[in-house]
């Protein structure tokens, strides 16, 4: 049964500086919510310091992108992002969003989230006490990996990024969490892909990083989102933006820079109802 709804007011500010000022850039935004059972966008707008024209798409996902081109030079380039999201709590199931391919892809393993020997051990273990059970085993796994891999607020530039490194290092932020359960749903044969939204945590307070969470789908039921970082499926405190097989496919900003020299982004994120 879905509950009432909730809305949620989100301002995502990004701030690239560049050292020496760098002479243009290009940029794909993957920035806009989409409308499913569960999630309604009231109001949503993507202003760029620079004059640009953001280009309107569909990536391959059915994900809404905004591609543009900014020629410098220029030392500064913001992006700020002002949205109202209207939400309902559909206990983590996804329905009318959507779906441009069959859950078979989503068995497709990257660089980022293929399991190694220990992360099959890992994922082969909860199999074994929750066979013929696919909802059972992935509840069980988002259970054990909150466990065992802790879960940290802000990614260090210097780690590793793969589901295998960040499983042996046994903690990691919301993304690489996400990896893991990935890597670790496709070795049991379970369709899983890579999800970017927005979390409201708890008082509203800032946030440096955007959210991640995996979708994995359970026959008869669909597509049902886990959050390792929370140990929750998703509720009303979350906007859906993104999916992909990984987070490179679901990034919320990915772009070329025109020149030399340093690159360095500040991010503030602030989600409240």
């Amino acid at each position: 049964m879905i509950s009432e709804y909730m809305r949620l007011q989100i301002a995502h500010r990004m701030v690239h500086r560049y050292d020496p000022p760098a002479a243009g850039v290009i940029q794909v935004l993957r920035l806009t919510p989409r409308n499913h059972e569960g999630q309604y966008v009231i109001d949503w707008r993507i202003d760029v310091s620079a004059d640009v024209r953001l280009n309107a798409h569909e990536d391959a996902f059915g994900n809404l992108t905004h591609v543009f081109s900014a020629d410098g030079p220029f030392d500064e380039l913001s992006i700020a992002v002002d949205g109202e999201v209207e939400t309902q709590n559909t206990e983590g199931v996804v329905r009318g969003a959507l779906e441009r391919f069959s859950p078979s892809l989503f068995l497709r393993d990257t660089m980022l989230t293929r399991a190694d020997e220990r992360i099959c051990d890992f994922a082969h273990a909860i199999h074994g006490a929750n066979q013929g059970d696919v909802l059972g085993e992935l509840h069980a796994l988002l259970d054990q990996l909150h466990d065992e891999v802790l879960g940290e607020s802000e990614p260090s530039p210097s780690e590793a990024a793969t589901a295998t490194e960040m499983f042996a290092r046994k903690r990691g932020v919301a993304r690489d969490l996400t990896h893991i359960f990935i890597g670790a749903a496709h070795s049991l044969g379970i369709p899983a892909r890579y999800v970017s939204g927005y979390f409201c945590v708890s008082g509203g307070a800032e946030q440096r990083v955007g959210h991640a969470w995996a979708e994995a789908f359970v026959p008869d039921l669909g597509w049902v989102g886990f959050d390792p970082a929370n140990c929750v499926c998703p509720t009303d405190a979350y906007v859906r933006v993104a999916v992909g097989l990984d987070a490179l496919g679901a990034i919320p900003v990915r772009g070329t820079r025109y020149g030399v020299g340093a690159e360095t982004l500040a991010v503030a994120i602030k989600v409240d109802q």
